[in-house]
């Protein structure tokens, strides 16, 4: 009896082994320390390691496992910029997915590496496998390998094993083969409008198909529900989908339908593939959640000048004040039509900025140029955009509402708490202030869909976005409405996109588990190439 050999494939980011490149290990155990033995992967000049730290095993199909030995400490995270302070030591074997970043040894300590791959290579005897498990474990001893002679002949129960077996595997195939076959599998979104790289809302007369919102959740959770869960201390939030904010999970399925099918979409991520993957860079730095990266999306579409009728400008667009207050410099600002000159000092706009700010006129902004403008660097204005983000993910009711995410983006939108600052008077479309309001007005504690809950102004005409007033009876401005679900929506595509044709860059090789074929980006959508892109 034979088995397929399997080698693991890694790459290292600290330490001497990080200027190898990928490291290839021979399977299919392997065993990794200061000093493991012949044949073994050996990691010298790290401290904190064991003779024996870990064992890695993969078998057939390439199924990879991680364990510890001897009560060594192994950490496991998603990715190779997980905060190993927040992981625990794992206690029994985990299987390692593509992209996974393991640590060994004590957190300031150790060595630290990414799993890439599994690679299938030659056959062994199953003799041979047994023998390095063996090996790997003491507590195998070899007295229990046993070997099966042909010229003994088979033991009585080997052929009915065998039969049985076969019986067993068949039912369970035609099994797969008929439900498959009556139920049938959805095909996946196809790429079929030209269209635009940007829309106000979605159409909810649409049907929207159940099996795209189900297929969501594992990306829904991992973008936005798996940081709010940590951000409340609330595990069950995470794990139990009926604790979800599912209006807005719809709504997020709506818009992820919606961009999938629109060329200009998908042209648009190839043209800021370097913008984009700054900014991922950026919010891991600051332990904040990536899919922020789809707020410059959203506001911009990643360009550098673009100026809306309320004088916000460049990537993140930041209104005068409001960048003034991000410490990001916009200074000497003239006039259309005037050689007059404004620079902005205060940290907030004055209410009602369409009326009431000194920029704006019969609806327009009237700053023709500024002579410093820093909204229009995208470093910069990102340091700036962090920061304020980092206001809103950092407020202890935010945390503790299991809808820290949502929040945190629409206040890049309305806001987070202007009152704080030079006027006392608070701004009711500020996001914490609607906030609060709402949860008195539903005598709640916390409210995880609370975005859900005020998503009310539906189908409304373009110009109506525009009136703060038109609420729809919710505590949300209408176009703060409608703004959050499309940035994740956007967000959950781009990882589909950049996961499939630039896995192998620093920014989105921790999205590479997403283009495996069993998970939402192949499942659900065909994710196009960039050759197709750049051919459209």
């Amino acid at each position: 009896m034979s088995q397929e050999r399997w080698d693991v494939i890694l790459r290292f980011i600290d330490g001497p082994l990080s200027f190898q490149g990928s490291v290839t290990c021979r399977g299919p155990v392997v065993r990794i320390g200061a000093n493991p033995g012949p044949g073994d992967l050996k990691l010298g000049g790290y401290r904190g390691l064991d003779d024996r730290h870990a064992v890695i095993t993969c078998y057939d199909g390439g199924a990879v496992s991680i364990g510890s030995v001897g009560g060594n400490q192994v950490r496991v995270g998603p990715h190779e910029f997980s905060d190993w302070s927040e992981l625990q030591p794992i206690r029994k074997p985990v299987f390692l997915a593509e992209g996974n970043a393991v640590h060994l040894g004590p957190l300031e300590r150790g060595a630290t590496f990414v799993f890439t791959e599994a690679q299938r290579l030659g056959v062994w005897q199953q003799r041979q496998i047994i023998s390095d498990a063996a090996q790997a474990n003491p507590d195998v001893q070899p007295s229990e390998v046993q070997n099966i002679e042909p010229q003994k002949g088979v033991p009585r129960w080997f052929i009915p094993a065998i039969i049985i077996m076969f019986l067993f595997t068949t039912t369970a195939v035609m099994v797969r083969y008929f439900d498959d076959w009556f139920a049938g599998s959805p095909d996946p979104l196809g790429v079929t409008l030209e269209g635009t790289d940007y829309v106000a809302s979605v159409d909810i007369s649409e049907p929207i198909e159940a099996h795209l919102v189900e297929g969501l959740n594992a990306p829904f959770f991992e973008f936005v529900m798996k940081p709010n869960a940590e951000a409340a201390g609330w595990p069950e939030l995470g794990s139990d989908t009926r604790l979800w904010d599912k209006r807005f999970l719809e709504y997020t399925t709506r818009s992820f339908k919606t961009y999938g099918r629109m060329q200009a979409f998908w042209k648009r991520l190839e043209a800021i593939k370097a913008d984009y993957g700054y900014v991922v860079r950026e919010l891991r730095k600051e332990r904040l959640p990536e899919v922020f990266a789809g707020i410059p999306y959203q506001e911009s579409r990643y360009r550098a000048k673009i100026e809306s009728i309320a004088c916000a400008e460049g990537w993140w667009q930041f209104i005068p004040e409001a960048a003034h207050r991000a410490n990001i410099a916009v200074r000497d600002c003239r006039f259309k039509g005037t050689n007059k000159f404004w620079s902005p000092t205060r940290l907030v706009p004055v209410i009602n900025v369409m009326k009431n700010a000194p920029y704006v006129s019969g609806g327009r902004c009237r700053i023709d140029s500024c002579k410093v403008d820093e909204r229009q660097d995208l470093g910069i204005s990102t340091r700036g955009a962090l920061f304020s983000l980092g206001e809103a993910y950092e407020d202890l009711e935010f945390r503790d509402s299991g809808a820290v995410v949502q929040l945190s983006i629409l206040s890049h939108n309305a806001g987070y708490d202007n009152s704080r600052f030079e006027e006392r008077r608070v701004n009711r479309i500020n996001m914490l202030p609607a906030y609060r309001r709402f949860l008195k007005r539903n005598k709640v504690s916390r409210a995880p869909d609370f975005y859900g809950q005020n998503i009310t102004c539906i189908n409304l005409k373009q110009k109506d976005y525009a009136s703060i007033s038109n609420q729809c009876g919710s505590v949300l401005w209408n176009h703060t409405q409608h703004y959050g679900y499309n940035i994740v929506a956007q967000h959950l595509l781009a990882v589909c996109y950049y996961a499939k044709n630039y896995s192998n860059e620093n920014a989105f090789s921790p999205w590479r588990k997403w283009a495996r074929s069993d998970q939402y980006c192949e499942k659900l959508i065909e994710v196009p190439t960039r050759e197709e892109v750049n051919s459209w």
